[in-house]
């Protein structure tokens, strides 16, 4: 009978089947344990360093138990990578085929609902039919629907996506014409019967939440879980256990109504007040004018509030007045059930008896009104106990000094098994931690500038291939306006100037690349090689007191007579460097440099909590000992050019 050693030894079935494999000792380890855990029915978690080859650690295992089995990634890339290379692979290595479903949001599949009403005078922006028109050809040909496939709607935010996928508010459900040819459904149906089901993290918080986004019936059937890159599960919790309301979904609502009435051969005063709803949710959003980010419901403009109620009293506008066309066809029906239920949500928010938090969110295009409970790790753990299966999770960053206390805390799972795997890389030989002297505090207003001046001629040094990683968009965007001055060894890439995927495909070809990136850039990127070789960090990244979820969980823990520091804000940044340094060592040759700013790493007594938390590489004190070892990773056949200096925009 095959075990996991066979598996893993230098000679055994890996070795057979995966060109290039190489034995480590903590991947083995790794599997065993995880072995152990879902024989003895154990929650468990594993923070398993860079390089241990974790995917295969917990993939094994799973196939060996025999069990029924839920795999969540952290992104739809490693989602497809584990379904259509892994686990056949897996499967075939150990001589245990295995029954593999890919299952992923409904934004991911095309709806043939969506993309008839677009077709029949729906969509009226010409660039958009034109691309509208590849995608019917393609519709007629894929088996999955899944719009990956077709390069012109690969990015979430592609302005067709909204017009030809579905989502909870909008899908006909079993009403649809066509329901029986539904890509969705389809996914479905074989993920209820497959062995093994790859999700993301947002499908299996949905699934855990009851919420129409997941199944609310694939997790019971479902005997073990396997949560890969847990470190980001408690963040995208927050959406799943609360209420919110957008602009954008407003606006959606009323186009769809628009759409659906022109269908039916109906205008005149419907139109006329989803058009003024449309506007509403416009002008909320034009309230915060350039601002973004997170504010508490009390420190919001009055207007705001006021914004609300009119949401309110034109949704009850509409809902009256549609209220005639209920029945006529499932569309306008759904139309109407969508505009009761969203009444249903203002009212919900408005009325939460419960401990929460209510606050907004101001993005570039939308703003949305959440209710969010306090405590997110009590409503996350008490689904996880409901369920009957056995929880894994791992990632490179869930402890902090050896304890896992932070994050099994707030995914509410205290009594989870507790393991760590160092990294089998050489950090020693291959990677230096150079921390400049003589900086101002980060609060002071030259604090970019002045760290910059410092580490600009090791930057240059390298030649390039660097990750410029910052704690805010003000810092990087004073960094960008620096830069754009200077002679760049190769292009400058800046984050939101074009689609991440992109943004990095060009940074890995280019070999001297400047990349500038905040918290997207911190964690989920694997760059391999010679093409990233400097992690430069400005501060250490603790959470903005500022943040009405960060502020309100540290008033939790001070009415608690807890220390919100030393129990949240500390270990939360902890990790978040960890992710950040993580970034440069990926593969057993790559060899790089990691600059950190931020002069409290000497100057407070919990600089030596960060530094123990990183991987176990030299600290360089000395700049030119920084500089030596900068100019020894730059490439010899490197493609610099002192003369460029370009900010691409994708």
């Amino acid at each position: 009978m095959v075990d996991v050693t066979d598996v893993f030894r230098p000679d055994g079935l890996l070795a057979r089947y995966l060109p290039g494999f190489a034995y480590r000792k903590a991947q083995e380890e790794m599997a065993h344990i995880i072995c152990d855990a879902l024989a003895r029915s154990k929650n468990l978690a594993v923070e398993a360093g860079t390089g241990i080859g974790k995917t295969f650690a917990y993939l094994v295992p799973v196939l060996m138990s025999g069990r029924r089995a839920v795999i969540s990634t952290g992104t739809l890339t490693l989602q497809d990578q584990l379904y259509h290379r892994d686990l056949p692979l897996l499967g075939s290595a150990i001589g245990r085929p295995v029954h593999v479903a890919l299952l992923k949001g409904r934004a991911n599949y095309l709806c043939w609902h969506r993309l008839k009403t677009a077709q029949h005078g729906g969509l009226r922006d010409s660039k958009l039919l034109s691309q509208l028109m590849t995608v019917a050809e393609w519709a007629r040909a894929t088996e999955t629907g899944d719009l990956t496939e077709i390069e012109n709607t690969s990015t979430a935010d592609h302005a067709l996506r909204p017009w030809i996928t579905s989502n909870s508010d909008n899908c006909l459900g079993s009403h649809c014409d066509f329901f029986d040819d539904c890509f969705l459904v389809k996914a479905r149906r074989r993920a209820q019967v497959a062995d093994v089901v790859v999700v993301n993290h947002h499908l299996l918080l949905a699934d855990l939440a009851l919420k129409d986004a997941g199944f609310g019936e694939l997790l019971p059937d479902m005997n073990a879980v396997i949560v890969d890159e847990a470190h980001q599960l408690p963040e995208i919790a927050q959406q799943f256990f609360g209420v919110s309301l957008g602009s954008r979904e407003l606006e959606y609502l009323a186009r769809d109504i628009n759409v659906e009435i022109r269908a039916a051969g109906l205008s005149g005063e419907i139109e006329t007040l989803c058009d003024d709803l449309m506007r509403a949710a416009s002008n909320a959003r034009a309230q915060f004018g350039k601002l973004d980010g997170r504010t508490q419901w009390e420190d919001c403009p009055q207007s705001v509030h006021s914004d609300l109620e009119n949401w309110e009293d034109q949704l009850k506008q509409i809902s009256a007045a549609l209220a005639p066309a209920r029945g006529i066809n499932p569309g306008l029906q759904r139309c109407v059930e969508r505009c009761e239920q969203t009444l249903e949500r203002l009212y919900e928010m408005q009325s939460r008896d419960r401990e929460g938090l209510k606050w907004v969110e101001a993005s570039r295009k939308s703003l949305t009104i959440h209710w969010t409970p306090l405590d997110i790790g009590a409503e996350l753990g008490s689904r996880i106990e409901s369920h009957r299966g056995i929880w894994v999770f791992t990632s490179a960053t869930l402890a902090v000094e050896g304890s896992f206390n932070h994050f099994l805390g707030r995914i509410g799972v205290p009594d989870a098994q507790t393991h760590i795997l160092s990294s089998p890389f050489d950090y020693q030989s291959n990677a230096r931690l150079f921390l400049p002297e003589g900086l101002p505090q980060p609060a002071d207003a030259d604090y970019t500038f002045a760290l910059l001046s410092i580490a600009w001629p090791i930057v240059k040094a390298t030649g390039g291939g660097a990750f410029l990683l910052f704690t805010s968009y003000r810092c990087l965007n004073e960094a960008r306006e620096w830069l754009e001055h200077k002679k760049l060894p190769g292009p400058l890439l800046i984050q939101g100037d074009g689609p991440r995927t992109k943004i990095l495909e060009q940074f890995r070809q280019s070999g001297n690349a400047l990349l500038l990136g905040t918290s997207s850039f911190w964690h989920g990127v694997d760059v391999r090689g010679p093409s990233l070789r400097l992690v430069f960090i400005d501060k250490l990244p603790f959470a903005s007191p500022g943040d009405p979820l960060i502020q309100s969980r540290l008033n939790a823990i001070r009415q608690e007579g807890g220390d919100p520091f030393n129990e949240f804000q500390l270990p939360q940044a902890i990790l978040s460097l960890k992710q950040g340094v993580g970034r440069l060592i990926r593969d057993f040759s790559d060899r790089g440099l990691v600059i950190i700013g931020d002069p409290r790493l000497r100057t407070r007594n919990y600089g030596s909590v960060f530094l123990k938390s990183l991987p176990p590489m030299p600290v360089v004190d000395d700049y030119m000992e920084a500089l030596s070892f900068a100019n020894s990773l730059k490439p010899s056949d490197a493609k610099t050019d002192d003369n460029t200096s370009e900010t691409i925009s994708i």
